[in-house]
């Protein structure tokens, strides 16, 4: 043991006083000490400060039992000699043997002193290991790692200084010890240590097994003779660090750092330790450092995107009229600080719309916040909306939580479905609607919110007014710009260029070819009403292009047509007999036919076999109606 070399070296240079008392409480508790020893106090033989290295190495290889025998062996001189514990030298050391009876077989330095005897005994009384730290309050401040053998323990004593982190240390860790035994015995913490001159003072056991050297063999030589390629020396006699340098040992390589210790200007000598397994570890390390790095940057990226993503007008796809009217209406209105209400049948595109809003408004550059009106519970709706003070309900976040409307503010607050909104929820919005005041759920204190309000719905507010499930006094404070969403039904132009999109977004999802579409297709589609309009549309052309097995959708693709097709008809405007114009005879058959060949597609789901039996016309015939070529007549 270290400890136990600085022990003999101690007694060696101080004189010990002899104390032959018993101690309350010890008797029968420590190991029973039978030295054949000279006592406390006789005669010793001379050993000079300069032979404290030759001490160190000779108790290297000694037992506990010879450790005790060598430290009761060197003592001479008066042993009336106390040391001074007013002495603020950090120097100063104590050691105190007890035999099993609680007598003190010897004491020397701050065991001397009664006082320290019995701070240090009351701390020890309720240990119950062989070996370990205390740290004795009071002043002086002292620090005492004890050893219990078989026949006798002991006691180093050193003094800490009033700041010593070691101190404080060890007087919060009750198992200080084996903290400082793995950092000295794990092949990857532990140091070796060399002095001034670059001589080892410590090499730990793992490192003595991995050079083949006995234990205690490498004290007091130089660092060069001892570790293979080492650079200690350097850093002793530059006094500058080296991290994560590669040093091969025994053929292997390790990825090492030496640092020079230095007290007061000086150094005093320096530490070796190895950091990392070999190279290849940093490598990997490196690469995953580099890998975590890509992908913060991405989702950094990816954050930045989210917050400034426009869906900007090219995210509505088409070239007809009443396309090319929505978007001039949102380019006019977006720049607005005004409420706008976006209304249209069911998948119209009406988010579409908002994020478009949102994006060309001043407010783009914070992110848009969403509410689902239909799903707000009337229990939940303030806290929800208006966020609530720490502590104001049971299951409340500690530090409490921002409503929609407060993380809304410098944005845009998208109110989906706001149709379907329960009448007690709309009463609780009129007042924030209106100038943006509100108080947290629990909270006392008026917060403002300077939001821009977009609102959509397919419902038709009139009807809703007139029956009373829609407050007057909040559709005027959420409509103050209308805009209508076109239904496919009234865009029928636009499918090629929407069936285009689908397939390229279709094949980048599922990294397959983009597919093209036989020109029957489009007539074909042009000719169905699309209640659940683009949504609708989508989804068919998805299925299609799935059970589609070669490069080209063709009709056959669409057997599988939804049944809301024949069961959700068409607005009236548009099932209706369409007035026949001053014309020929022959246009008014062609609309009749296609009129009949329409019908009788959405009654068959798709299914051109038997739409071609009942119209008693051949299948290519019907296929050629279908795609917009003029048949020949037999």
């Amino acid at each position: 043991m270290n400890w136990f070399a600085a022990v003999v070296f101690t007694l060696a240079v101080q004189p010990p006083c002899h104390r032959k008392s018993a101690l309350p409480g010890m008797a029968g508790r420590l190991p029973v000490f039978t030295a054949n020893a000279r006592p406390c106090g006789a005669p010793r033989r001379e050993v000079q400060r300069d032979s404290a290295l030759q001490v160190h190495v000779r108790l290297q290889k000694m037992s506990f039992w010879e450790t005790i025998n060598a430290t009761r062996s060197v003592f001479v001189g008066d042993s009336s000699r106390h040391m001074d514990t007013t002495n603020n030298d950090p120097l100063d050391f104590g050691v105190l043997i007890l035999d099993t009876k609680g007598e003190v077989s010897c004491a020397a330095g701050f065991a001397c002193d009664e006082q320290v005897r019995k701070r240090l005994l009351d701390r020890y009384r309720n240990q119950d290991r062989r070996r370990g730290m205390l740290a004795l309050e009071g002043e002086p401040k002292l620090i005492a790692s004890f050893r219990s053998g078989d026949d006798a323990t002991l006691f180093f004593i050193q003094r800490a200084s009033s700041n010593s982190t070691l101190f404080d240390f060890v007087a919060n860790v009750d198992f200080a010890h084996a903290v400082f035994d793995y950092f000295l015995n794990n092949p990857y913490e532990s140091v070796v240590v060399v002095d001034a001159q670059a001589r080892v003072r410590y090499i730990p056991p793992v490192h003595e097994q991995f050079f083949g050297i006995e234990h205690g063999e490498a004290i007091g030589k130089k660092v060069t003779d001892v570790i293979e390629n080492t650079n200690l020396h350097e850093v002793v006699r530059t006094g500058k660090a080296e991290i994560g340098k590669l040093q091969e040992m025994g053929g292997v390589t390790r990825v090492v750092a030496r640092i020079p210790l230095i007290e007061n200007g000086k150094v005093l000598g320096a530490l070796g330790r190895v950091m990392f397994k070999g190279p290849e570890t940093v490598v990997e390390l490196s690469k995953e450092v580099v890998k975590l790095r890509s992908e913060v940057d991405f989702y950094r990226n990816e954050l930045s995107g989210l917050k400034r993503r426009t869906y900007g007008l090219e995210k509505i796809v088409g070239n007809s009229d009443a396309i090319r009217q929505l978007k001039a209406d949102i380019s006019k209105v977006a720049p607005l600080s005004v409420p706008v209400l976006i209304i249209g049948e069911s998948g119209t595109g009406k988010e579409l719309a908002a994020h478009a809003i949102h994006a060309l408004s001043r407010r783009s550059e914070k992110p848009m916040v969403f509410v689902n009106a239909a799903a707000l519970p009337a229990s939940l709706v303030e806290s929800e909306l208006f966020g609530y003070e720490a502590g104001a309900f049971t299951g409340a976040e500690r530090k409490g939580r921002k409503g929609k409307f407060e993380l809304a503010d410098q944005s845009s607050l998208f109110f989906d479905e706001i149709g379907d909104m329960p009448s007690e929820v709309q009463v609780k919005l009129l007042r924030v609607l209106q100038d943006g005041i509100f108080e947290r759920v629990g909270g006392d204190r008026p917060r403002h919110s300077d939001f821009r309000l977009i609102c959509a719905t397919n419902r038709n507010f009139q009807e809703m007014i007139a029956n009373g499930e829609f407050r007057l006094d909040l559709y005027y404070r959420i409509s103050g710009v209308t805009i209508r969403m076109p239904s496919l039904r009234e865009r029928p132009e636009d499918i090629p260029e929407l069936v285009q999109s689908f397939l390229v977004a279709f094949a980048e999802r599922h990294r397959t070819p983009v597919k093209g579409v036989n020109s029957r297709v489009y007539a074909y589609l042009k000719e169905l009403p699309w209640p659940g309009n683009v949504r609708q549309l989508l989804h068919e052309v998805e299925k299609a292009a799935i059970f589609c097995d070669g490069p080209e959708i063709t009709l056959d693709n669409f057997r599988l047509l939804p049944q809301e097709l024949a069961e959700r008809p068409a607005p009236a405007a548009d099932s209706a007999p369409k007035t026949v114009t001053p014309g020929k005879i022959q246009h008014a058959v062609d609309e009749m036919e296609k009129m009949m060949i329409r019908d009788a597609m959405i009654r068959h789901k798709g299914n051109k076999k038997k739409v071609a039996e009942e119209l008693g016309i051949s299948r290519a015939y019907l296929y050629k109606k279908l795609s917009g070529e003029e048949p020949e007549l037999s």
